[in-house]
Parts: C-alpha cells; structure tokens; sequence
C-alpha cells in the first residue's frame, strides 16, 4: 500500500511517499528567511507553501520511484497549525484524492508526532509514555494503543520551544533558537547559575516555561548582560537555562513512567533534537527502558510522519469508507478532544 502524504502546518512544505509503514522519500522545504522577522509570518508562510508543494510533490515521487497511479492513499495534516499554511497541502490533498478516487486521510498533527517515533523502527511496544516537545506543543501523552491516547500533561503557557526561542532574543542569538542554544550550551557550564523549575499544584504533569524565561530576563539585567560581548558567558548561561528546562520534561516524564509502571518511553517534536535531552533519555536504556526518538530528520515537522499516521489510522480503522468522503473542511471538522487525543 503506497500513501502520499502533505505537511504544511507551519514554516515546512513537505511531502512524503511511503510503502506500507516504510518511509521510500521524505522531502522538506524550510522556509529559512522567517528568520530575518524573528519568527514565522503566517501569511508568507502560505504562498511559499503555494508556490513550491507542486515540485516538492514531484521531487518526492521521483525520489520514491513510485508513479502517481499507484498511489493508494493520500494523508495531509489537517490540524492545529496556521489556518492559511493548513488549507494549502490539506486542499491540495484533498483535491488530488478526489481527481484519482482514492481514499484521504485527514491526519492531527500531535498524533503525528506521536507516531515519528515509530518511523523505521523495527519493535514499538505499547504502552508507552509520548513526551513531544516542539515550538508550539509540550504534552505528555499515555498511548494505550494505536489511536487510543491519554492526555496526562500540557503546558499552561510557553511550550518548551517557544522558551528557547524567546531566550534565544534575549541572548542576542537569533531565530530559531533551540538548535543556537544548544549548540552554545555545549561549552558552557550547567551549573553556572540556577534557573526555577515550575512546580504546579495539583497538575503534577503539567508544564510551565513562562517563569524560566522571566527568570533569564531578570537574571540578564542584573548582570547587564550585552549580546555578543562575552561568549563564555553566553555558553554559560544557555548551558544553565538548558539544563532547567531539560530537568523539567525529563523529571516530570520519568515521574509518569513509574506511576503507571510503563516502560516504554517516546520523545518527538523539534525538541527531541536537542543533545542534552536525547543523551537523559538515552540514559534510561541502562535503566530497563525502551527509549524511542525519531531520527533528525523526523523530528521537526514533515510529511513521512503524516503519512505513517495515516497508514496506520486507515489499516486500523473499522470502516474504511469513511475516508471517501471529502465534503469536509476545516471548520466543519469535528476537534478532537485534547484529553482523548
């Protein structure tokens, strides 16, 4: 069974073909010049979508070896993300489902990143505990079964990668973030100066990256910290300001794996790049734990975990016929239940 599958829920055109559960080309276009805005501008974000998912489409066929005519289903992000970036791949999909009479899989972009882990795996067990953390999404999530997830934690303000970005401002470093603090955090030294972890009462896996942002603000005053003039002290403090963060997704997820006595742990989203999170969680192996982390190139946002999501919500779906229907749009969809998802 081939899919071909759309991502274009934010500043990432791509498209994917794959054979089963088996990822055959995986293509992503970065939209790079956000960086200039300090951020992604939705609007842009929608006509570059526009202007290059017919040849990144054509690319990934081509890379596949696949011919259009055996595709047998086709997957698009369909939610959340930014409306305008959204309708183009899902319209798109939808259109080219509808011109070759094949079934469309609308796919959540969440549990996308649930199943990235699964991405060229040959064992995942269930249960396990999801961790995704990503620019705009920190969630610990139960998985029971394919499609069947519990919410246990979310964010009550910034997600984690929205913390290293707006830290990243602050420091001077640019945008994204993440990946420039972690690459200084890497010769500077964690201890140097501690930074709060959120502890919230009665919501014991929720998270909270609001204060650890203020903290660094504060902290840069009082030094009068000026970017670019000393880079030890740049290394010093994203190594401090990585390690709480770090601490705070790492604690908290082991605290869930041994209340529910699971031992299967995944972390996906554009955050499970980061080093020093993949090297404690990798850690845990020695432990007795199954640790799952997509490969780089799956972990930010692209279409090969579309499509493996749609693979497996079709296969395991009931009634297929359901995917027939294209009468949809986003405003009429049905939202998941974040608690459900």
């Amino acid at each position: 069974m081939y899919t071909l599958a759309f991502e274009t829920s934010c500043d990432e055109t791509s498209v994917a073909v794959l054979k089963n559960d088996t990822v055959l080309s995986n293509i992503i276009l970065s939209q790079y010049f956000h960086s200039k805005y300090g951020g992604v501008v939705p609007e842009i974000a929608s006509r570059e979508h526009l202007k290059s998912i017919v040849e990144i489409s054509e690319k990934a066929l081509h890379d596949s070896k696949i011919n259009l005519k055996e595709i047998n289903l086709v997957a698009a992000t369909s939610e959340p993300g930014l409306i305008g970036a959204l309708l183009i791949g899902l319209n798109f999909a939808k259109s080219l489902a509808a011109s070759m009479k094949l079934p469309f899989i609308p796919v959540n972009h969440i549990q996308a990143h649930i199943y990235s882990s699964f991405i060229n795996k040959e064992k995942f067990d269930f249960p396990f505990i999801s961790l995704i953390v990503s620019g705009g999404h920190t969630l610990l999530i139960q998985a029971e079964d394919f499609f069947r997830h519990k919410l246990l934690g979310t964010t009550v303000d910034d997600a984690a990668g929205e913390a290293f970005d707006k830290v990243a401002k602050m420091l001077g470093l640019g945008y994204p973030g993440g990946p420039l603090i972690d690459k200084y955090a890497k010769s500077g030294n964690p201890d140097f100066h501690k930074f709060p972890l959120a502890y919230i009462k009665d919501r014991k896996y929720d998270f909270s990256f609001s204060g650890i942002k203020t903290s660094v603000l504060y902290f840069l005053k009082s030094i009068n910290y000026e970017p670019g003039k000393d880079e030890k002290l740049t290394a010093d403090i994203c190594a401090s300001f990585q390690k709480a963060v770090v601490d705070s997704l790492y604690k908290k997820t082991l605290n869930a794996v041994k209340e529910l006595n699971i031992k299967n742990i995944s972390v996906s989203g554009g955050v499970s790049a980061n080093s020093e999170l993949k090297e404690r969680f990798s850690g845990l192996r020695q432990n007795g734990y199954n640790i799952y982390i997509p490969e780089l190139t799956y972990s930010t946002d692209n279409a090969g975990m579309v499509g493996i999501t749609g693979y497996y919500k079709y296969i395991n779906s009931e009634d297929k016929n359901i995917f027939t229907d294209l009468s949809f749009n986003m405003k009429a969809m049905p939202r998941i239940n974040l608690h459900t998802i």
